[in-house]
């Protein structure tokens, strides 16, 4: 799949604890992003979103509010140079 627009996105405020990996995975898969989503130790949630560009700005206004039990704080967005492998994945907290 060739990738028109890839980023990778900080998302602060309470989203550990409340499923915002799984959810974020599911909204991903659901508008056909490649990607990984992780948890940070300093309580972030990171992750790297590639497809359709319209798709890719869809998936970063939903994580401006997340699953319902987040309080979404900010989300931070940059272009990324790595093309993730297909698929959209949860990878283990760094």
């Amino acid at each position: 799949m060739r990738h028109e627009r890839i980023v990778r996105v900080r998302v602060q405020g309470k989203v550990q604890g409340v499923w915002y990996r799984a959810w974020t995975q599911e909204e991903a898969r659901e508008l056909g992003i490649d990607g990984w989503v992780r948890n940070r130790k300093d309580g972030s949630v990171e992750a790297v979103f590639a497809g359709r560009a319209d798709d890719v700005t869809n998936m970063l206004e939903l994580c401006r509010s997340g699953p319902p039990l987040a309080r979404v704080t900010g989300v931070e967005a940059v272009p990324e140079d790595t093309v993730p492998s297909p698929g959209f994945e949860q990878r283990p907290t760094v």
